[in-house]
């Protein structure tokens, strides 16, 4: 529906499709996307000029989103400490153990503008097929004696289009300096090590991510260097970087 409407409207009017539950969701590289009643699950249109910060440095958008999903919850009042993260390169993760969410970014040129369709899909309400926000704030209430209210899908969208858009201006304004120490606060990886291709590789830090959103990894004797994501693959529960 998106993909039909994007290049009719006028550059400056926004578009952002909502769905209940989802029949057919997709993930990266082909994955199959699970979507029960309870997700927050919708696509956005935006579109980002080509010579700008951000159009120069378009993988950045993903980690953009990423990051907007978590500060929609972790900056509401009371909401501090709900232990969402960011995972590399467009995952949602409960602390490091668990995927709760995801993001998917599509971006066509046309001339000077790239047309982005952003979807992006977090459990909210639905503790199957693995955990969700709610489940998170009910073990914070137990755990520190508090009365947070759940939160509803509606409501999560809402603030993470609102918090997208500050941040992309941020983006625009300042480059990656201006967002990587908020999103080096949410993610998972700091300090992390890991090994390389498989379990008997060499072994590397994570540095951070550079300025492309490449992720940086220091290989012992070997310096730093940047891992692209579509040439491979974080496996979070072996801490291994694995070539596709």
């Amino acid at each position: 529906l998106i993909g039909r409407l994007m290049f009719e409207l006028p550059e400056e009017m926004g578009l952002i499709a909502i769905a209940v539950r989802q029949t057919q969701g997709k993930g990266r590289g082909g994955n199959v996307w699970l979507s029960p009643m309870g997700c927050a699950l919708s696509t956005l249109h935006i579109t980002i000029p080509l010579h700008s910060n951000l159009g120069q440095r378009i993988p950045f958008i993903q980690h953009l989103v990423s990051l907007a999903v978590v500060k929609s919850v972790r900056s509401i009042p009371g909401y501090e400490d709900i232990d969402l993260r960011v995972k590399w390169p467009n995952d949602i993760y409960y602390s490091d153990l668990m995927k709760i969410g995801g993001v998917l970014v599509n971006s066509t040129l046309i001339e000077t503008t790239f047309h982005i369709l952003i979807g992006f899909g977090i459990n909210v309400n639905n503790s199957n097929p693995t955990i969700c926000i709610n489940d998170l704030i009910t073990k914070f209430n137990k755990e520190e004696g508090t009365k947070l209210k759940p939160l509803t899908a509606d409501c999560l969208i809402a603030r993470t289009v609102t918090v997208l858009e500050r941040l992309i201006d941020i983006f625009q304004e300042k480059g990656p300096n201006g967002v990587l120490s908020c999103y080096y606060k949410y993610w998972v990886h700091s300090g992390k090590q890991v090994r390389l291709h498989n379990e008997e590789g060499p072994i590397a830090w994570i540095v951070g991510i550079d300025d492309y959103g490449f992720l940086q990894v220091h290989e012992e004797g070997k310096g730093v260097e940047s891992v692209h994501p579509d040439g491979n693959s974080f496996d979070m529960l072996r801490n291994l970087i694995v070539p596709k």
